[in-house]
């Protein structure tokens, strides 16, 4: 009578038999895929050599141009929503409630649409600064600042309560209190999530393909399908998503240290 398995035995079993599942899996998709086809379709290099500088120069910048302008806006926008929001005054509080609530609610594609149609219907003769830049940077600041707010709200509740009694005992009023003791602790609570936003703003800034966008003013994935449609072949897409992932990547490493440094601080 075979003696019975120890629980680490058994975990070994249980962990070899999943490795064993996911080679098994790999090894059936290299096998069944087809890969010229593939390659014809996704990885024309002569295609993909043409593609440079501009994708650089034009797309990838107007993108990181996008998304920083989107992103002041809505750190902005989303302190004061925030400061609203923790405010004794009932009617502020509400107004930022609603706002958090709309704002996170509704999808990305619908606030651009209201930003480029809605707001030239509702102010006519009126233009956003900046053009193009602007109504983007407007309608990513939009959406940021609802989930900002929530974020630089908790941070603020982070705080101890003690630093605001020790700074108003010193003789700072409130307002002076909280912009030179509390706001600095606070954000480098929340720099960790506000960069995972920063990283969510770059994707989304896609979306500026919706408002109609001229040659210089293409994104990434509007110069990339633009240059597909007219080659008929998806390579330019996939430099595009790599030329993302080449942003991306960085700012999700950054802010893995960011929290690790943090929970070591604690």
């Amino acid at each position: 009578m075979t003696s019975r398995l120890t629980r680490r035995q058994r975990r070994r079993i249980s962990q070899g038999a999943q490795y064993a599942v996911f080679v098994a899996v790999i090894v059936v998709i290299a096998v069944l895929a087809d890969w010229d086809r593939l390659q014809n379709q996704f990885a024309q290099a002569d295609l993909a050599e043409r593609l440079f500088p501009d994708i650089i120069t034009t797309a990838l910048r107007n993108t990181v141009v996008y998304t920083l302008s989107g992103f002041a806006f809505g750190l902005v926008l989303g302190l004061l929503i925030a400061l609203m929001r923790l405010s004794s005054v009932a009617p502020y509080r509400w107004a930022a409630s609603v706002y958090i609530e709309i704002f996170r609610g509704l999808p990305a594609l619908l606030i651009f649409i209201f930003v480029g149609v809605a707001v030239p219907l509702a102010f006519p003769g009126t233009e956003i600064p900046g053009g193009t830049y602007g109504k983007v940077a407007l309608g990513l600041g939009l959406v940021a600042a609802a989930y900002m707010a929530e974020t630089i709200r908790a941070g603020i509740q982070a705080v101890p309560k003690g630093q605001m009694e020790a700074a108003r005992s010193l003789g700072f009023s409130h307002a002076r209190a909280m912009v030179s003791v509390i706001l600095p602790q606070a954000y480098r609570i929340i720099i960790p999530p506000l960069t995972n936003e920063l990283v969510l703003l770059f994707k989304d800034s896609s979306l500026v393909l919706f408002l109609g966008v001229t040659l210089d003013e293409r994104e990434l994935t509007k110069f990339g399908r633009d240059l597909a449609s007219q080659t008929a072949n998806s390579t330019p897409i996939l430099v595009a998503g790599l030329c993302y992932l080449l942003v991306t990547i960085p700012l999700s490493f950054v802010v893995r240290r960011l929290e690790a440094r943090a929970a070591r601080a604690k």
